[in-house]
């Protein structure tokens, strides 16, 4: 079955509560969120999910010159940064995009969806 990664983007800008403008509604997205990652495990959907530290706590590796370059912060400067992720397997993209509008409710932020490249997708790249 294919895998899809939904990425969770939410503002740079946090208040005390994360994301969230309030304890309350942080405690709320977090009950929903959980409710939901039980549907996808019980559905057969969950592979893995998690969510991420802060994007100031990133530290950017570039390798590729002779001695590697670490930088303090994120390789993007822009408003919004990855906060989690979920990690599935659906059907197909239109049953991983409706899990994506569902997740995105349950946590109160902006869902990406992108399949995993499977063995086919990488052949297809290297035929003329």
């Amino acid at each position: 079955m294919p895998r899809y990664l939904l990425s969770v983007y939410g503002p740079a800008e946090c208040t005390e509560f994360g994301a969230y403008p309030s304890q309350e509604a942080m405690l709320q997205a977090f009950a929903d969120t959980g409710a939901f990652n039980e549907r996808l495990q019980r559905d057969g959907h969950f592979v893995f999910a998690d969510g991420l530290e802060p994007a100031t706590t990133a530290t950017t590796v570039d390798g590729q010159g002779a001695k590697p370059v670490f930088t303090d912060g994120p390789y993007l400067e822009t408003k919004e940064y990855l906060g989690g992720f979920w990690v599935i397997e659906a059907a197909d993209l239109d049953v991983a995009l409706t899990l994506a509008a569902e997740g995105s409710k349950a946590c109160r932020g902006t869902v990406e969806v992108r399949p995993f490249r499977t063995a086919e997708s990488f052949r297809a790249l290297l035929e003329p």
